[in-house]
C-alpha cells in the first residue's frame, strides 16, 4: 500500500508488517480464541444455514398474505417477493457460539410495518420451532427477537419503494433509501453498514481475528451493550476497523494492542470515522454537530460510514463513558504485558468485578405472571433503563451510576397469593424465617418444570401460580459529604428520577397492573445475592490510584480469620433496608465492630473518586458507609 491511496481518513501510522514475536502472539491469541469457544462447530453452521433458509421462506409467505391483505389477486401477491439480508456479526464472519444472527426482512412498497408485527408474528407463532418471540415495535430499530431452531434471532423490518422484491436485489444503491421512512432507513442501513466496513479494512482476515477477540473482552468486561450506554457490536466493529486502517500490514495481535493504545489516548468527543462522511442528495440527516444541537451531546461518537451516517453511540451516558475509558486503559496495560511476554491473553479476558467494586447498588425489579409478557416487559425496561440513569446522574448526588449490561432472571411457582405479592414487590417467593438458613424457595428452569405442568406453561393446580422475574443492578458512587443535615446524618433523594422511570414504564401501553409489577431496591454490596457474584469471591475490590488494599487482603497478610459472609449478611438484614416503601429510612448498618484500620481504610474508600485522566486503570471504589451514628437515608417509591 503506497503513502498515495490508503483506507481511511487519515494516512496509516505505519505500514511496517508484524515481527515474528508479533505473529506468534497472534497465533497465541488465536488458540486462546479457540479455547475460550468464539468458533462454531460445522454442524451449527449448518444449522444457521438452515434456520436463515427457513426464515426466508417464511418473509415470502408473508408479503404474499400481505398483499392479499391488500386487495391483490393471488398471482399478483405470489410475484411479490421478498428477501432476508444478514448483517451484524453473522455477515462480520465474526460469530460465536450461541451468537444470535440479525436479519432484515425487505418488503415491497403496499407491505407495512404493522403488517410486519401482525401478520409476520403470527406466522411465526405458528412455528414449532420458534420460541420467545418478543416484538419490540417501539425500540429505535423496530425489531422482532426469537429464537429459531435454536438460534437467536433479531428481525428487523424495511418496505422499500418499488412493487416487488427481486432475489437478486442489493441494497448498495444509495438510491435504494429513497422517499424511505427513517425506520426503514435505519434498518437497511443495518445491512448497508456492515457491507462497507467489510470494504473499508485492509485484510479481512486480520479484521475478523482483531475483532473477535475485542468482542469477547468487552462481553467480559461488562462493556457490550448499546442499550445500556456502552458500544454494541457495530460500534465495535467500526473501532477494530479504523485500527487496521492504521496499521494496514499489522497482526490481529498487533491490531488488538493498537486498539487499546489508541483509544485509550483519544481526544473525545472527537467523532471517529472510517471514511470522510457523505452529505448525499437526498436532503437526509446526516450526523453533523455542527448543525443538530442534539449531536453537539454525544460523548463517544462513532459515526457509520454508510449514507446517511449516524452516530452508533449516541446511548452513551457521562457514567459509561468514563467506565469505557476506564476498561481501554486496563487494557492498553495488559496488552503491552502481552507483546512483552509478561502476561497471556487470558487475563485481558477476565470477567468484570462489577458486583465487587461499589459500596451500594440500586436493584430494579419487574415482574411477570406470563412468559411472553415478560419477554416483552424485560425488552423495555431494558431500552428505557438508560434514561433512569441519565436521570440519576442529573441530581448531582452521584459521581457514576454504573449500569450493569446483563440482568439476573428467574421463573419462580407461587404457592400462594402471599407468595406471589411478595415476588410483586422483588422479594423472594418464600417467607423468610429467624434461622441464618432461609427456607428454600422454588425456582424452575427451563430444563426443570414440574411433572404437573401444563404444555402451555401453565401450572396444573388452582394454588400455584407462576412469576417470571428480572433484576436489574446499577452500582453507584456517591459524591462525598452529599446531603449532610444538621443532626450528622445523610439523605440520599433519588425519589424524581424513580418517579420518572416508573412512570415511564407503568405507562406503557402493554403495561398490565394486574399482571406486572416494578419495584427498586437500595441494597449495600454485601446485601447482593449469592448468584450475582458467579462464583468470584464476595470480598470488595478498591481503586489502585491511591495504592489501598482491601480488608480481605490486609486480614490476610495478618493471618486474621476470614469474615463470614453469610453471618455479615444475616447481621445487615436485620437492619432497617432502604426500599421503595415511600418513607426515608437509615441505611443498612455495618457491622458493630470496628477497628483503627477498618476506619483508616473507609476514609481512603472516601477519597477513591474515578480518575478523569487517561491514565486511570480502574473506576475507582465508592463513597464508603459514614459513622454508625450518622446513616444514609433513602427515598425512593412504592413498588407498582
Amino acid at each position: 500500500m503506497s503513502e498515495s491511496k490508503y483506507l481511511g481518513v487519515t494516512p496509516p501510522i505505519s505500514l511496517n508488517p508484524s515481527s515474528a514475536e508479533e505473529e506468534a502472539i497472534s497465533l497465541e491469541l488465536l488458540a486462546t480464541l479457540k479455547a475460550e469457544g468464539q468458533f462454531e462447530s460445522a454442524d451449527e453452521s449448518r444449522n444457521r444455514e438452515i434456520v436463515l433458509g427457513k426464515i426466508d421462506k417464511l418473509v415470502k409467505e408473508f408479503v404474499y398474505r400481505a398483499s392479499l391483505k391488500h386487495r391483490m389477486s393471488e398471482g399478483l401477491a405470489r410475484s411479490c417477493g421478498g428477501k432476508i439480508f444478514a448483517f451484524g456479526s453473522f455477515r462480520l464472519g465474526v460469530h460465536n457460539t450461541g451468537a444470535d444472527i440479525d436479519t432484515l426482512c425487505v418488503a415491497p412498497s403496499h407491505v407495512t410495518r404493522e403488517d410486519f408485527f401482525t401478520i409476520m408474528v403470527d406466522l411465526l407463532k405458528g412455528r414449532s420451532e420458534v420460541d420467545e418471540l418478543t416484538p419490540v415495535p417501539s425500540a429505535y430499530v423496530p425489531v422482532i427477537k426469537m429464537r429459531f431452531g435454536g438460534v437467536e434471532i433479531d428481525l428487523t423490518f424495511a418496505s422499500l419503494q418499488q412493487p416487488t422484491i427481486p432475489d437478486e436485489l442489493e441494497l448498495l444503491d444509495t438510491a435504494i433509501l429513497r422517499n424511505l421512512d427513517e425506520f426503514s432507513i435505519r434498518s437497511v442501513n443495518g445491512s448497508r453498514v456492515t457491507d462497507e466496513i467489510l470494504r473499508l479494512v485492509p485484510n479481512v482476515t486480520t479484521f475478523r481475528l482483531a475483532l473477535r477477540c475485542i468482542k469477547l473482552w468487552a462481553k467480559r468486561r461488562a462493556v457490550y451493550s448499546n442499550s445500556m450506554g456502552f458500544f454494541g457490536g457495530v460500534a465495535w466493529a467500526m473501532l477494530v476497523a479504523r485500527i487496521c486502517q492504521l496499521y494496514p500490514n499489522a497482526c490481529a495481535g498487533s491490531i488488538v494492542s493498537g486498539f487499546f493504545r489508541v483509544f485509550k489516548k483519544w481526544p473525545w468527543p472527537s467523532p471517529v470515522t472510517l471514511k470522510a462522511i457523505e452529505s448525499g442528495t437526498m436532503r437526509l440527516r446526516v450526523w453533523n454537530p455542527t448543525i443538530y444541537e442534539a449531536d453537539k451531546f454525544h460523548k463517544m461518537p462513532i459515526i457509520t460510514p454508510a449514507y446517511p451516517s449516524m452516530c452508533a453511540t449516541h446511548n452513551v451516558s457521562a457514567s459509561t463513558k468514563r467506565i469505557i475509558e476506564s476498561e481501554f486503559g486496563r487494557g492498553e496495560e495488559i496488552t503491552t504485558k502481552i507483546l512483552q511476554g509478561e502476561a497471556k491473553w487470558s487475563e485481558l479476558f477476565e470477567k468484570s468485578d462489577f458486583f465487587r467494586r461499589y459500596n451500594y447498588y440500586l436493584q430494579v425489579n419487574v415482574m411477570s405472571t406470563d412468559a411472553d409478557s415478560h419477554n416483552l416487559l424485560h425488552g423495555f425496561v431494558e431500552s428505557r433503563l438508560r434514561q433512569y440513569i441519565i436521570k440519576l446522574e442529573s441530581t448531582g448526588l452521584l459521581v457514576l451510576a454504573h449500569p450493569y449490561v446483563k440482568s439476573c432472571d428467574h421463573e419462580y411457582v407461587c404457592k400462594s397469593d402471599e407468595e406471589l405479592e411478595r415476588v410483586r414487590q422483588g422479594k423472594q417467593p418464600t417467607t423468610p424465617v429467624a434461622s441464618d438458613t432461609p427456607e428454600p424457595m422454588t425456582v424452575v428452569g427451563k430444563e426443570d418444570k414440574p411433572a404437573s405442568e401444563n404444555d402451555d406453561g401453565s401450572s396444573a393446580t388452582d394454588t400455584e401460580k407462576k412469576a417470571f422475574t428480572s433484576a436489574f443492578y446499577v452500582g453507584l458512587l456517591l459524591v462525598k459529604g452529599i446531603g449532610k443535615a444538621a443532626n450528622g446524618k445523610r439523605r440520599l433523594d433519588i425519589s424524581g428520577p424513580t418517579h420518572d422511570f416508573m412512570n415511564i414504564v407503568t405507562g406503557w401501553d402493554t403495561w398490565s397492573n394486574d399482571g406486572m409489577a416494578i419495584s427498586t431496591s437500595f441494597l449495600r454490596q454485601s446485601q447482593l445475592p449469592d448468584e450475582v457474584f458467579d462464583g468470584l469471591p464476595r470480598d470488595r475490590v478498591h481503586s489502585t490510584v491511591k495504592g489501598g488494599s482491601s480488608k480481605a487482603k490486609r486480614r490476610r497478610e495478618n493471618g486474621a480469620p476470614a469474615v463470614d459472609n453469610s453471618v455479615k449478611r444475616a447481621k445487615v438484614a436485620m437492619t432497617a433496608v432502604p426500599s421503595t416503601s415511600g418513607v426515608a429510612a437509615a441505611a443498612p448498618a455495618e457491622p458493630a465492630a470496628k477497628t483503627d484500620d477498618v476506619e483508616r481504610e473507609k476514609e481512603k474508600d472516601a477519597e477513591d473518586v474515578p480518575k478523569s485522566t487517561l491514565a486511570s486503570t480502574t473506576i475507582a471504589a465508592p463513597v464508603p458507609p459514614p459513622p454508625k451514628q450518622a446513616g444514609i437515608k433513602l427515598k425512593l417509591l412504592n413498588s407498582l
